[in-house]
């Protein structure tokens, strides 16, 4: 981990858990972890690239992401590949560089992509099988703080 200069996440089930509330017109409410969000805000204050990929979409969630800081947010997407590699083509990035984490069958196709797969605890069992680095939290709980932290800490940049 220690040539990550790039986070890409997923949102529904690693920022949020998989519980979804639907309202009676139809909106999702969804609850985060405050820390995951601090936590992006030292990765961006520390010069790491930091984008979201998500099929989904909620106005309040991109409206949290783009508060935190977040530069590339994809979002509404039929798949995620494409956004991955407009993404990582615009940045000139290399696999080693990067660092995914997703905890669903739609994020597989980005686990070969990148350098270091990640996913959290409670990720789907194909993803638990295959990603490089499985969090000790669940989705929602402090996991993207985890991979975000522990990248920091093994570069030295993790300085509070």
């Amino acid at each position: 981990m220690n040539g990550i200069t790039t986070f890409i996440f997923d949102v529904d089930g690693v920022f949020t858990n998989s519980e979804v509330i639907v309202m009676e017109n139809g909106d999702h409410v969804r609850t985060m972890n405050t820390r995951d969000g601090q936590a992006l805000k030292f990765a961006i204050d520390a010069g790491f690239n930091v984008a979201i990929i998500t099929k989904g979409f909620s106005a309040g969630v991109r409206k949290r992401f783009e508060f935190l800081g977040v530069p590339h947010i994809y979002d509404r997407l039929t798949e995620k590949e494409s956004a991955f590699d407009d993404y990582v083509n615009k940045l000139g990035l290399v696999k080693n560089e990067v660092l995914y984490m997703g905890d669903d069958i739609p994020d597989l196709v980005l686990f070969e992509k990148v350098g270091v797969s990640a996913c959290p605890a409670d990720a789907a069992i194909e993803n638990l099988h295959r990603a490089k680095y499985i969090s000790s939290k669940n989705g929602g709980h402090g996991c993207v703080r985890e991979v975000i932290e522990k990248v920091m800490r093994l570069q030295g940049k993790w300085n509070f």
